[in-house]
């Protein structure tokens, strides 16, 4: 068949980019092996994290470089057979995570940030998706007075861009969160973000509302990608689309796709874990609450109390080592009633990501046709919806609601 454009990768990203074409009336097929928001869009936190103007950067002091080198912080693990090629990788993000740039990568990111939940409300609405959202922001605790001096850096830059960050006592964060246990010296309450009840029930609700616009939905292998002429042909299990556009919004995946056509960029993948938990003795949480020292946060969703770890850096493909699920849950359980896991295997996934923590979405280098958005890193389920938005004003010659110039591909 034939269409206007071919989305490949069905996350939170690739699904509102298709649901926003859709929404300009173009007729596009968003291809997948699996079902919308059943990979890594599926196993987050579920934040919408309104107030990550900060990013996840690397350790700059030589101790903290040294307690992960020696498996002391449980917020990181790494596998040794995979420091080889990530080492420049991980070199060129640890330069990224100098003072000097993280405020630029503020200034940049927070072009979509101060959109991300106008942005999420809107397609939640014309999805009737509503009912996964809840306010209230989110919870940070901390262990240790360094630990809350640290936290404390960022609210100038907050208060610079409007957010609402406060500290609070351990007895206000009880208040907030009754079942908690007082393991904590202090916390900081972030107004600002949302939070779900279950990401991929969101990513999937948005792919419905797709479908009732006329999009079409279909299981197909996105390595099968093949020029044709000026277009584009992928094979999928109810036959070969066409398209004179493509865009690849595959995650951890997309250098797959990419590579064969010379498009290189150095995507990088963070594994995490997650699991849930029963709750024992109707205890309950209200929010995600972020163990800060723990590395780790907890926070209520349709399936339980879902705990998800920190980064490990290893190959993609490489067989589950979640001994980080193993730490935490010991710090977990002292902080909050965990009961019995509510599964029998943890789920594994992967953060697409480059060295400078932004995102790639724009026009793939030298490739006509071909868009990018990719690279979302922790931020992928935040900004899947202004991504979907950006993306589609691009490509549909309407003026962006930001300025696309720091996410260009060809930045690299």
């Amino acid at each position: 068949m034939k269409t206007d454009t071919i989305v490949l990768g069905a996350g939170i990203v690739g699904t509102c980019i298709a649901l926003n074409l859709a929404q300009r009336g173009r007729s596009v097929v968003l291809v997948d092996r699996r079902g919308p928001g059943e990979e890594t869009s599926y196993g987050n936190a579920g934040l919408v994290e309104r107030a990550s103007i900060y990013p996840v950067a690397f350790p700059r002091q030589l101790s903290a470089l040294i307690d992960v080198a020696l498996g002391r912080n449980p917020a990181a693990n790494y596998h040794w057979n995979a420091l080889p090629r990530l080492l420049p990788w991980m070199y060129a993000y640890w330069r990224s995570s100098a003072p000097d740039r993280i405020l630029a990568y503020a200034r940049s990111i927070e072009t979509l940030l101060a959109r991300s939940i106008e942005e999420h409300d809107r397609l939640a609405r014309a999805s009737a998706a509503q009912h996964f959202f809840r306010e209230g922001g989110w919870l940070k605790l901390y262990r240790t007075e360094a630990g809350l001096a640290n936290e404390r850096r960022e609210f100038p830059l907050a208060r610079q861009y409007g957010l609402s960050a406060r500290e609070i006592g351990v007895d206000e964060a009880l208040d907030m969160e009754p079942s908690l246990r007082p393991v904590f010296r202090g916390a900081v309450i972030w107004s600002d973000p949302h939070s779900v009840s279950s990401p991929g029930g969101v990513t999937q609700a948005y792919a419905a509302q797709f479908g009732a616009l006329g999009g079409q939905v279909r299981r197909g292998d996105a390595r099968t990608l093949a020029r044709l002429g000026s277009g584009w042909a992928v094979n999928t299990e109810e036959g070969s689309v066409e398209a004179p556009e493509v865009v690849v919004a595959l995650g951890p995946w997309a250098m797959d796709v990419l590579r064969p056509f010379g498009v290189r960029l150095p995507l990088e993948v963070k594994r995490g874990y997650h699991m849930h938990y029963h709750a024992e003795g109707g205890a309950s949480l209200s929010r995600p609450v972020l163990d800060e020292e723990g590395g780790y946060v907890i926070t209520p969703m349709v399936g339980g109390i879902r705990l998800t770890t920190g980064v490990e850096f290893a190959r993609r493909d490489a067989p589950k080592t979640p001994v980080q699920l193993d730490k935490t849950e010991v710090l977990a359980r002292g902080l909050f009633p965990l009961g019995p896991r509510a599964e029998p295997e943890p789920w594994l996934g992967c953060r697409p990501a480059f060295p400078d923590m932004l995102p790639a979405i724009g026009r793939a280098p030298g490739q006509k046709g071909m868009w990018l958005a990719i690279g979302h890193q922790h931020l992928g389920f935040t900004l899947g919806p202004i991504t979907g938005r950006l993306l589609a004003e691009m490509m549909s010659g309407e003026a962006p609601c930001a300025d696309p110039a720091p996410f260009s591909p060809e930045r690299f």
